[in-house]
């Protein structure tokens, strides 16, 4: 029976339905139990919050990945599942918080003063809470100064910080040399991402990686993590 829940939460991540009532790319699933009403009815029957996470949630995930960079997939059906497995992550949290089930990290995610862009770091921070980290979302346009008292304060294991624009990203330089100058650079992971910056930038800055979306920063991440390992 949890094998055939946890299939069927994998599939219904894929088609990027969150309810029942939502159609997905398969129109043969209408009317079947969602994303939300498979992760009620899998801790209904006892089947672990980890496990709903790793063979449903994240393994469905993994799959949309995988359309999406094969161009199967466009950014609004990476968005309906990316949005059902953030909310099936909403339903889960007081579970795992409950069972101790300690999280990969925490990451705190912000778009640099100057910048109101969100989409790209809304669409990150649903998927690295699915792959089970603890991320805090500082929002848009945020002041370099905002994200440092963050970091002095709340201790993240990691920074995300994006920019879409060229004219913001000089931004990004500055949170790093804040970081600096308040002796906390060395205590947090800094990720950048966004359509203006790259690989180069990330180096030229002393960044500790770029991310070309919300995949890419679980590889980077899941690196950082075999790494400490």
């Amino acid at each position: 029976m949890s094998e055939h829940i946890l299939a069927a939460l994998k599939e219904n991540v894929i088609q990027g339905r969150k309810t029942q009532d939502d159609e997905g790319i398969d129109e043969d699933l209408s009317g079947t139990p969602g994303v939300l009403e498979l992760t009620q009815t899998a801790l209904e029957q006892n089947i672990a919050p980890e496990a709903i996470i790793t063979q449903g949630l994240t393994a469905g995930m993994q799959v949309v990945g995988e359309k999406f960079s094969s161009k199967e997939y466009f950014i609004p059906d990476m968005l309906a599942s990316a949005e059902a497995v953030g909310a099936a992550m909403d339903i889960l949290k007081p579970h795992l918080e409950a069972s101790n089930v300690e999280t990969k990290g925490k990451f705190a995610i912000a778009t640099v003063k100057g910048d109101i862009h969100d989409i790209g770091k809304n669409i990150v921070t649903i998927l690295l809470k699915g792959a089970g980290y603890e991320v805090e979302d500082l929002g848009v346009d945020v002041p370099t100064a905002k994200i440092v008292e963050y970091v002095k304060e709340k201790h993240p294991d990691y920074l995300g910080l994006s920019a879409l624009l060229t004219t913001t990203m000089v931004t990004m330089g500055e949170v790093i040399e804040a970081l600096k100058e308040n002796s906390v650079r060395d205590r947090v992971k800094v990720l950048i991402g966004g359509a203006a910056v790259s690989d180069e930038y990330a180096r030229e800055i002393g960044a500790d990686a770029y991310c070309v979306d919300g995949f890419g920063a679980i590889e980077v991440l899941d690196g950082f993590q075999g790494a400490r390992a």
